[in-house]
């Protein structure tokens, strides 16, 4: 049993000592051959899921040097990397390349290239370029998606959503839900961070709360530009025996049998329109439920990061 660390700039994952453990049948995040243990001291590889190198600071001005205010930004990579070897430590960059940060993604794989023996993310300009292994916000057990049938549906859509709007695309889909929300249709918005003008249900512990109930979600990611990008947006609403009605690229055709979702054509009054039609009865939903049905096993057995992260290690026994 090969154990895989992790470290990420994601501050919420720092201390996780059982991230991922939700997404295997196992204890303790065992799959095949491998176990999940994100804060091992001495790990046989380790993950660098979504970590920022840190950027080159200017030189301290004078008055710094003299104050001694200068801080040290610099990691103390090696301690980090905890002992393992290059070929045996993966970088996976999971945000979607948007203008306003594609120079920082370029930078941290420029940066990985120096410590970690395979690097990937979801842009054509990766060094290996390649959809992110899957990763779902439920916090059922495995065995319990795995095994469940359908939960009962009451409610027609709904739509996971935050606040955000640093980019231009995140803009974007904030004028589509106010859109959206301003012809008065059977959606309810759930999200944190939402802008005081949203007539939102509240946040949500726990996504499933807000997915299981409903035929139709709506999955719209940050970033529908390329055919790699694909976000837990659209495993989480299929997890929930949604039928998604997705704005993203292409890569969520290559992974999932036809007609296991329904394609958003823009978010425009055309998308208003479309989403009115699909919404005002339950036919589609019932027409993908098989579908729906073999898409969840893919992403639960195949897709599955820890399933990736299993198939990797397995190159080096």
């Amino acid at each position: 049993m090969k154990t895989v660390g992790m470290i990420s700039s994601y501050g919420a994952l720092e201390s996780r000592a059982d991230w991922l453990w939700q997404q295997t049948p196992h204890p303790f995040g065992v799959w095949g051959n491998m176990q999940m243990q994100a804060l091992a001291e001495n790990p046989d590889f380790l993950l660098m899921y979504q970590f920022d190198f840190p950027q080159p600071s200017p030189p301290p001005s004078l008055l710094d040097r003299l104050r001694k205010q200068q801080k040290k930004t610099e990691l103390n990579l090696p301690d980090l990397l905890r002992g393992v070897s290059k070929e045996r430590i993966i970088y996976l960059l999971r945000e979607p390349p948007l203008e306003e940060i594609v120079e920082i993604n370029k930078r941290n794989y420029q940066q990985a290239k120096n410590y970690c023996g395979y690097v990937s993310g979801p842009d054509d300009f990766a060094p290996t370029p390649d959809y992110m292994p899957a990763i779902w916000y439920h916090s059922n057990t495995f065995k319990d998606l795995n095994e469940m049938p359908c939960p009962q549906k009451v409610a027609s859509c709904s739509w996971i959503t935050s606040g955000i709007n640093r980019t231009a695309n995140h803009r974007q889909r904030l004028d589509f839900l106010q859109s959206l929300q301003s012809r008065g249709m059977q959606i309810d918005f759930y999200g944190r961070g939402l802008q005081k003008w949203v007539k939102t249900s509240g946040e949500l512990g726990n996504k499933w709360y807000g997915m299981a109930p409903y035929y139709y979600n709506l999955a719209i990611e940050n970033y529908a530009d390329n055919n790699l990008y694909v976000s837990e947006k659209l495993w989480d609403s299929l997890l929930a025996w949604c039928l998604p009605i997705y704005y993203g690229g292409a890569a969520a055709d290559k992974l999932l049998p036809p007609g296991s979702f329904l394609r958003l054509p823009s978010l425009d009054e055309k998308g208003i329109a479309y989403i009115q039609e699909v919404t005002s009865n339950l036919d589609a939903w019932y027409a993908a439920k098989d579908a729906i049905t073999e898409a969840r096993q893919i992403i639960l057995h195949k897709l599955n990061l820890l399933n990736w992260l299993s198939e990797f290690v397995n190159q080096f026994s």
